[in-house]
């Protein structure tokens, strides 16, 4: 809703999703991806309809669903060990566990030799890794990752992908994933949902059997990232917002 008419971000969207499942969401710009990943993370209410959650109506954010934004959000006046451990002494959290998760998944995303780093020492990669192993220290059930690699370089982009696809698989977390990018989708999903313009519908399911890990530069993966690309064919060109991009 803004100030002088409301606005329907999504429309009749019902999808169900596996414990430990990766799946992705694509779709044009301003067709409710990121509404929707935030009615799922508790942030924002739908105004019909109903987000449950293991059973239960999802009514507020919970440390069982955390966010992983576009921009790192991290505290410029804290290390890269005191970040990770911030989560975990929001929780009331012991100085030992505090300790000993971000030992674990500073190791899990290399970044155990900058954990005195502050973030104005980080690059851009680093800075998402530090992100995710504090969402990741307080163990949650689902990660929402909200077109987390989008500012980066392909470079780092694509390195980032493949320690993504080692970090769910040693985990076993359920990963809710919203990109533009097409081949990420291809790279990273077990399904990829693609929504129509606003206000945004599931298009269409697209499964992926490819097995992991999975590169960029696969042919398989190519060929994939084309199909999804086809399913968004017609409503890129239908959509009036010229900044829509789908990378393959």
């Amino acid at each position: 809703m803004t100030s002088r008419h409301n606005t329907t971000a999504l429309d009749r969207v019902s999808l169900d999703v596996s414990e430990g499942e990766f799946f992705c969401i694509v779709g044009p710009s301003g067709c409710g991806k990121s509404t929707l990943l935030n009615i799922v993370s508790g942030l924002d209410r739908a105004d019909d309809g109903e987000a449950v959650f293991d059973g239960l109506p999802i009514r507020r954010p919970s440390p069982e669903r955390v966010v992983v934004f576009q921009e790192p959000a991290l505290y410029p006046w804290l290390n890269v060990r005191a970040n990770i451990e911030f989560g975990l002494k929001i929780t009331g959290a012991s100085g030992t566990l505090r300790r000993a998760q971000a030992d674990r998944y500073m190791d899990l995303v290399n970044l155990r030799r900058f954990e005195h780093a502050y973030v104005h020492e980080l690059s851009g990669g680093m800075k998402q890794r530090v992100q995710l192993a504090r969402a990741l220290a307080v163990e949650p059930r689902m990660l929402l990752m909200d077109e987390p690699f989008a500012a980066l370089d392909a470079q780092t982009r694509d390195v980032l992908q493949e320690e993504l696809q080692e970090i769910w698989a040693r985990t076993g977390t359920t990963i809710l994933f919203v990109t533009h990018n097409v081949r990420e989708a291809a790279i990273l999903a077990d399904r990829v949902f693609v929504m129509t313009p606003a206000p945004g519908k599931i298009k269409c399911e697209i499964v992926v059997p490819l097995p992991r890990p999975r590169s960029p530069d696969n042919h398989a993966v190519v060929d994939l990232a084309a199909e999804i690309r086809r399913e968004l064919q017609h409503d890129i060109y239908a959509a009036p917002a010229p900044e829509d991009s789908y990378v393959i």
